[in-house]
């Protein structure tokens, strides 16, 4: 059970992931890379912002390149990434094949010290999967339209980066949650630059357009990195990678509730196809084996 409390946590990370969608509609029409330096910058303040009253936090950015080079490639390059593949290749797509992280996490979770891949948490990411894609086909066929684009090529990328990072994560339990920070502020900067080199730059209009930038840089992009490496460092590797098909439902029902979608009947079965899947992942955390009696437990030491 001593992992439970830290999986909640990482689940926290996909609830709020849930508001980035609607979050980045709401915000207008500022560029991508822009848009990303702006919330990246906010999402590093959120951390950093306890520094003054924590004097050993800003010690705890003294850390090995690798950690650094982890980080940079899980945030910066994945984001980055990402955008060029939504730009270079139908976006439905690119969701399906970068979904595909979730299903890496559990598979490469199996490679980690003290994990075992089994059958539950291979039928619980399996109905997650096919959630997630009947969520985002709308229950339509699934192909590439168009065939093979570079975008896609990109978009696989993507899922083995944040994959590879969430799981390596692990190994890196020591590194304290604060260098998330550090990882926010350095793909603030590349973004910028991004940004000044192949875009022109576009201010939000409105008020709302400016408290939509805020949320997210705050919120999915900042509250949401840091209990994501909470959870993925110290909570249960796999049953946060079935969990996170909830993210792609999730997304949907905000909007629905938000009137930016309609409802159709692929979020209900999606809802039921995921939700299974996660209950059935997780059962050994919703189950927990009873301790064994004390004299097998002695008998067991004594062999």
């Amino acid at each position: 059970m001593t992992r439970t409390l830290p999986t909640l946590i990482g689940f926290a990370a996909i609830l709020t992931w849930s508001v980035l969608a609607l979050l980045s509609a709401a915000a207008g029409p500022v560029p991508p890379f822009q848009l990303t330096a702006m919330t990246f910058l906010l999402g590093g303040l959120v951390g950093a912002a306890s520094w003054p009253f924590r004097p050993g936090a800003v010690a705890s950015l003294r850390q090995p390149w690798q950690v650094w080079a982890l980080g940079t490639a899980g945030l910066c390059i994945y984001h980055c990434a990402y955008f060029f593949a939504i730009q270079s290749a139908p976006p439905v797509e690119v969701s399906l094949i970068a979904y595909l992280w979730p299903l890496l996490i559990v598979v490469f979770a199996a490679f980690l010290p003290g994990e075992r891949l089994k059958a539950h948490h291979v039928a619980g990411v399996a109905l997650g999967l096919i959630g997630a894609l009947v969520v985002i086909t709308k229950g339509g066929s699934v192909g590439l339209a168009g065939g093979l684009r570079t975008g896609h090529v990109i978009a696989l990328a993507c899922a083995f980066i944040w994959s590879g990072y969430s799981v390596l994560s692990r190994r890196f339990g020591q590194v304290p949650t604060d260098v998330v920070a550090g990882y926010c502020l350095v793909t603030a900067a590349v973004a910028f630059v991004l940004h000044l080199a192949l875009e022109p730059t576009v201010w939000p209009e409105t008020a709302l357009q400016w408290a939509a930038i805020v949320a997210l840089g705050t919120i999915p992009l900042g509250v949401g990195f840091y209990l994501w490496d909470h959870g993925c460092k110290h909570g249960d590797i796999m049953i946060l990678g079935a969990m996170s098909y909830a993210g792609p439902l999730f997304s949907v029902i905000v909007l629905l509730l938000a009137g930016y979608a309609t409802f159709h009947w692929s979020v209900a079965l999606a809802c039921v196809l995921i939700v299974a899947g996660a209950l059935i992942a997780s059962k050994e955390m919703l189950r927990p084996r009873p301790a064994p009696p004390p004299a097998e437990a002695g008998a067991r030491r004594a062999s």
